[in-house]
């Protein structure tokens, strides 16, 4: 089960899409409608893996909700727990992608009222992982009741992870994230959310912050792979070097990848291969969805991982 944003993304492609102010129009390579929301773009990804999945979401009653729900019916998700809200408009996401580094501009509107309320007890009882994404879109509605629901997962035997995502706000923290992060397995920020969610210089200091905190700690690195850190262990995970196209929903793909290897029993480097290799692919076409693979694609891709051991590599 996921739990967070589910809005469509208006994807612009090109090699300049910076905005020029001043009534000046500008020619990109091209602009789309995709589905968006770091949770909808996980629950897509894991469903490719072949995991069953439900995503527990809010949108509006209104044409870009209609979409959102459409586009995660023909991918396999299971959205009956998707909650539509009348008055208030679907979330949108503006993304101005050049390969790999985009702008992103969003709207929260629904996205924004999800609550604890709102997660199914019965559907809750039945996942073997929940999976929370974008913590700051959501903290002032799911943030203080979400570290009750993953303690309650965790009661019913499900394991847990939490993608804080980028924090708008720059404030990196609060009680509620606090405790949800104590009722976290597995913690999946990037770089540079590690180094400001551990409140740290370096990303082996954050990583020793955030693990004393409870979770297994896995840092999205982009090209440079991962950093799994699980108690004192720092170990690197990496792959041979990818030609992106647009590194939109890469790392959501990255957490699909690594949920569906954790179910699949692998240890926490192998689960985090598979993570990349997720991750990866899904660079290699515009969107967070389009080119997210298939478990025979990322097993393939994973076999060719390498896992290092991090402390070592930055004494040489």
């Amino acid at each position: 089960m996921v739990l967070g944003d589910a809005n469509p993304d208006v994807l612009v492609l090109g090699d300049d899409v910076t905005p020029a102010f001043g009534q000046q129009e500008k020619l990109v390579g091209s602009i789309s409608l995709v589905i968006g929301g770091s949770a909808a773009i996980t629950a897509v990804a894991a469903a490719r893996l072949g995991l069953s999945v439900a995503l527990v979401a809010a949108v509006g009653a209104d044409p870009a909700g209609e979409f959102m729900l459409d586009q995660l019916a023909a991918e396999g998700v299971d959205a009956g727990a998707v909650v539509i809200r009348d008055g208030t408009p679907t979330g949108m996401t503006v993304a101005l992608s050049r390969g790999g580094d985009r702008a992103i501009l969003t709207a929260p509107g629904a996205v924004a009222s999800l609550t604890a309320a709102d997660v199914p007890a019965a559907l809750l009882a039945r996942a073997r992982h929940v999976h929370a994404s974008s913590y700051f879109l959501l903290r002032d509605c799911l943030g203080p009741g979400l570290a009750g629901v993953l303690a309650a997962a965790r009661a019913a035997g499900a394991t847990t992870s939490l993608d804080t995502n980028w924090d708008p706000a720059g404030r990196w923290g609060d009680e509620h994230l606090s405790a949800a992060i104590a009722q976290a397995d597995v913690l999946l920020p990037n770089e540079a959310e590690a180094l400001h969610l551990g409140g740290a210089a370096s990303l082996d200091a954050a990583a020793g912050t955030l693990t004393a905190a409870g979770p297994r700690l896995v840092v999205k690195l982009g090209e440079r792979g991962a950093l799994c850190a699980d108690g004192p262990g720092r170990q690197r995970v990496s792959l041979p070097p990818v030609s992106p196209v647009d590194a939109t929903g890469a790392g959501d793909c990255f957490n699909a990848g690594l949920i569906a290897g954790l179910l699949g029993g692998l240890p926490l480097p192998e689960a985090a291969a598979l993570g990349c290799a997720a991750g990866a692919l899904s660079a290699g076409a515009p969107g967070g969805t389009a080119g997210a693979p298939d478990m025979p694609a990322a097993a393939r891709l994973a076999k060719l991982a390498s896992v290092r051991d991090f402390q070592a590599e930055r004494s040489r």
